[in-house]
């Protein structure tokens, strides 16, 4: 199953910005995993969209947990539903 989380951020550049490697690496050690489907921040700064792949909301929540954003302080605040995927486009989501 799939479950997005809108993610809200720190405010702090220098914070966020020094956390980042690590964050990456963990994400893309998820999505080798299977357990990623897409992630990106908001162009604006607010946070980030991130898909998780789980069995369980309890499951996605973990993920959240063990990012070491969330361990940074990054992390703000969250909300995690599980989400339905009915139409997708194979080249819509582009890395940038």
């Amino acid at each position: 199953m799939k479950y997005a989380a809108v993610i809200e951020y720190l405010q702090d550049a220098e914070v966020v910005n020094a956390h980042r490697p690590a964050h990456r690496a963990y994400l893309a050690g998820l999505l080798a995993e299977g357990k990623l489907a897409a992630s990106g921040p908001f162009v604006d700064g607010f946070g980030a969209l991130i898909v998780y792949e789980a069995d369980s909301l309890e499951a996605a929540e973990a993920l959240i947990q063990n990012d070491p954003f969330k361990a940074a302080g990054v992390f703000l605040r969250w909300t995690v539903r599980e989400w339905k995927v009915v139409i997708s486009s194979p080249t819509a989501m582009t890395v940038a």
